[in-house]
Protein backbone atom coordinates (compact mmCIF):
# COMPACT_ATOMS: atom_id res chain seq x y z
CA UNK A 1 0.00 0.00 0.00
CA UNK A 2 1.33 3.16 -0.84
CA UNK A 3 1.99 5.98 1.83
CA UNK A 4 -0.25 8.42 0.44
CA UNK A 5 -3.23 5.30 0.77
CA UNK A 6 -1.96 4.46 3.88
CA UNK A 7 -2.51 7.95 5.07
CA UNK A 8 -6.07 8.36 3.59
CA UNK A 9 -6.85 5.08 5.37
CA UNK A 10 -5.49 5.77 8.48
CA UNK A 11 -7.77 9.42 8.69
CA UNK A 12 -10.55 7.72 7.66
CA UNK A 13 -10.33 5.22 10.54
CA UNK A 14 -10.24 8.19 12.64
CA UNK A 15 -12.62 10.34 11.21
CA UNK A 16 -15.38 8.00 9.23
CA UNK A 17 -16.03 7.02 6.27
CA UNK A 18 -19.31 9.76 5.62
CA UNK A 19 -19.26 13.18 3.63
CA UNK A 20 -18.63 14.79 6.67
CA UNK A 21 -15.46 13.67 7.11
CA UNK A 22 -14.00 15.03 4.15
CA UNK A 23 -13.11 18.20 5.82
CA UNK A 24 -11.08 16.89 8.99
CA UNK A 25 -9.59 14.03 6.88
CA UNK A 26 -8.42 17.18 4.03
CA UNK A 27 -7.16 18.81 6.99
CA UNK A 28 -5.06 15.87 8.47
CA UNK A 29 -3.41 15.64 5.12
CA UNK A 30 -2.33 19.43 5.48
CA UNK A 31 -1.32 18.91 9.13
CA UNK A 32 0.96 15.72 8.32
CA UNK A 33 2.15 16.24 4.14
CA UNK A 34 1.97 20.17 4.33
CA UNK A 35 -0.64 20.63 1.03
CA UNK A 36 -3.55 17.88 -0.66
CA UNK A 37 -1.67 16.91 -3.78
CA UNK A 38 -4.12 15.63 -6.91
CA UNK A 39 -3.15 12.27 -6.02
CA UNK A 40 -4.50 12.20 -2.60
CA UNK A 41 -7.30 13.91 -3.50
CA UNK A 42 -8.24 11.15 -5.57
CA UNK A 43 -7.85 8.64 -3.25
CA UNK A 44 -9.89 10.45 -0.38
CA UNK A 45 -12.41 10.31 -3.05
CA UNK A 46 -12.21 6.56 -3.63
CA UNK A 47 -12.08 5.95 0.68
CA UNK A 48 -15.23 8.35 0.93
CA UNK A 49 -17.14 6.97 -2.20
CA UNK A 50 -17.40 10.68 -3.36
CA UNK A 51 -16.78 12.33 -6.56
CA UNK A 52 -13.24 13.78 -7.01
CA UNK A 53 -15.05 16.76 -8.00
CA UNK A 54 -16.43 17.38 -5.03
CA UNK A 55 -13.10 16.32 -3.16
CA UNK A 56 -11.25 18.87 -4.97
CA UNK A 57 -14.04 21.44 -4.96
CA UNK A 58 -14.00 21.43 -0.82
CA UNK A 59 -10.42 21.62 -0.70
CA UNK A 60 -9.64 24.49 -3.16
CA UNK A 61 -12.88 26.81 -1.64
CA UNK A 62 -11.13 26.86 1.78
CA UNK A 63 -7.92 28.92 1.63
CA UNK A 64 -6.39 27.38 4.64
CA UNK A 65 -6.27 23.79 2.58
CA UNK A 66 -3.63 24.01 0.48
CA UNK A 67 -3.75 22.19 -3.07
CA UNK A 68 0.15 23.37 -3.60
CA UNK A 69 3.59 22.84 -1.57
CA UNK A 70 4.46 25.78 0.78
CA UNK A 71 7.35 26.22 2.51
CA UNK A 72 8.19 25.45 5.82
CA UNK A 73 6.88 28.68 7.34
CA UNK A 74 3.62 29.96 5.66
CA UNK A 75 2.64 32.99 6.15
CA UNK A 76 -0.96 34.29 5.95
CA UNK A 77 -1.70 38.07 6.25
CA UNK A 78 -5.05 39.52 6.53
CA UNK A 79 -6.21 41.44 3.86
CA UNK A 80 -9.58 42.70 5.30
CA UNK A 81 -10.54 46.22 5.13
CA UNK A 82 -9.75 46.78 8.59
CA UNK A 83 -6.55 45.35 8.25
CA UNK A 84 -6.18 47.66 5.37
CA UNK A 85 -7.19 50.62 6.85
CA UNK A 86 -4.22 49.69 9.89
CA UNK A 87 -1.36 49.53 7.23
CA UNK A 88 -1.55 46.05 6.47
CA UNK A 89 -0.04 47.68 2.75
CA UNK A 90 2.97 48.34 5.10
CA UNK A 91 3.09 44.93 6.27
CA UNK A 92 3.30 42.81 3.24
CA UNK A 93 5.83 45.49 1.82
CA UNK A 94 8.16 44.51 4.46
CA UNK A 95 7.51 40.82 4.28
CA UNK A 96 7.89 40.85 0.35
CA UNK A 97 10.98 42.89 0.84
CA UNK A 98 12.31 40.40 3.49
CA UNK A 99 11.71 37.31 2.11
CA UNK A 100 12.60 38.70 -1.84
CA UNK A 101 9.28 37.48 -3.00
CA UNK A 102 5.53 38.14 -3.87
CA UNK A 103 2.49 36.99 -2.34
CA UNK A 104 1.56 33.58 -3.48
CA UNK A 105 4.97 32.52 -3.91
CA UNK A 106 7.80 30.46 -2.16
CA UNK A 107 11.15 31.59 -1.07
CA UNK A 108 13.66 29.37 -3.13
CA UNK A 109 15.39 27.32 -0.03
CA UNK A 110 11.21 26.55 0.63
CA UNK A 111 11.14 27.90 3.70
CA UNK A 112 8.70 30.62 3.50
CA UNK A 113 5.31 31.26 1.71
CA UNK A 114 3.69 34.47 1.83
CA UNK A 115 -0.09 34.36 1.11
CA UNK A 116 -3.14 36.63 1.83
CA UNK A 117 -5.83 35.50 3.68
CA UNK A 118 -9.63 36.62 4.10
CA UNK A 119 -10.08 37.57 8.13
CA UNK A 120 -8.33 35.90 10.84
CA UNK A 121 -10.82 36.95 13.77
CA UNK A 122 -7.81 39.39 15.11
CA UNK A 123 -9.64 42.75 13.58
CA UNK A 124 -9.91 44.62 16.44
CA UNK A 125 -5.71 44.22 16.76
CA UNK A 126 -4.98 44.60 12.84
CA UNK A 127 -2.93 44.41 11.26
CA UNK A 128 -2.55 40.51 11.57
CA UNK A 129 -0.68 37.32 10.42
CA UNK A 130 -0.10 33.81 11.00
CA UNK A 131 2.72 32.30 10.81
CA UNK A 132 1.89 28.76 10.20
CA UNK A 133 -0.54 28.51 13.73
CA UNK A 134 1.07 31.42 15.15
CA UNK A 135 -1.24 35.20 15.36
CA UNK A 136 0.85 38.11 15.14
CA UNK A 137 -1.08 41.52 16.06
CA UNK A 138 -0.69 44.97 15.92
CA UNK A 139 1.99 44.80 13.37
CA UNK A 140 4.11 47.41 12.44
CA UNK A 141 7.18 46.85 9.73
CA UNK A 142 9.68 46.93 12.56
CA UNK A 143 7.88 44.07 14.24
CA UNK A 144 7.51 41.99 11.34
CA UNK A 145 11.38 42.47 10.35
CA UNK A 146 11.71 41.16 14.24
CA UNK A 147 9.22 37.59 14.18
CA UNK A 148 11.02 36.56 10.41
CA UNK A 149 14.30 36.86 11.67
CA UNK A 150 13.43 34.80 14.22
CA UNK A 151 12.08 32.45 11.76
CA UNK A 152 15.01 32.92 9.62
CA UNK A 153 17.46 31.88 12.26
CA UNK A 154 15.09 28.34 13.50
Amino acid sequence: MTETKELVKRLADKHGRSRESLIPILQGVVQEERFISSETMTEIARELDISAATVYGTATFYSFLDTQPRGKYVIRVCKTISCSMKGKHLIMQELEDLLKIKVGETTPNKKFSLLETNCLGWCHKGPAMLVNDEAYTELTPEKVREIINEYMNK
